[in-house]
């Protein structure tokens, strides 16, 4: 039986993985004009997202920077979150 704390934690990471993974993809779809910035509704999901997201890619650009203009900041923050998720399933399971 998982502690419904770690459960919780773990909820919340998978969550915001696949926040940012719907960041990403976004941002793709804006770039590539799939998308119109100028739709009240996509304009919404698109603030709410970065609203979500850019604190988090901010500190991460501070320390690594653009690599020829492709942002990896997603990519190291959801390295993060899954070593993060491995480190807490590790030390929840009890040693037998």
């Amino acid at each position: 039986m998982i502690n419904p704390i770690i459960w919780l934690i773990l909820t919340l990471i998978d969550l915001y993985t696949w926040i940012i993974i719907a960041a990403v993809i976004a941002s793709w779809l804006l770039a590539f004009g799939v998308v119109n910035a100028h739709n009240h509704i996509v304009r919404v999901v698109l603030q709410g997202l970065s609203a979500l997201t850019d604190p988090v890619f901010r500190q991460v650009r501070r320390v690594i920077p653009a690599f020829g203009g492709i942002d990896i900041s997603p990519v190291i923050v959801l390295i993060a979150l899954q070593f993060l998720r491995y480190v807490i399933v590790y030390y929840s399971v009890p040693s037998v």
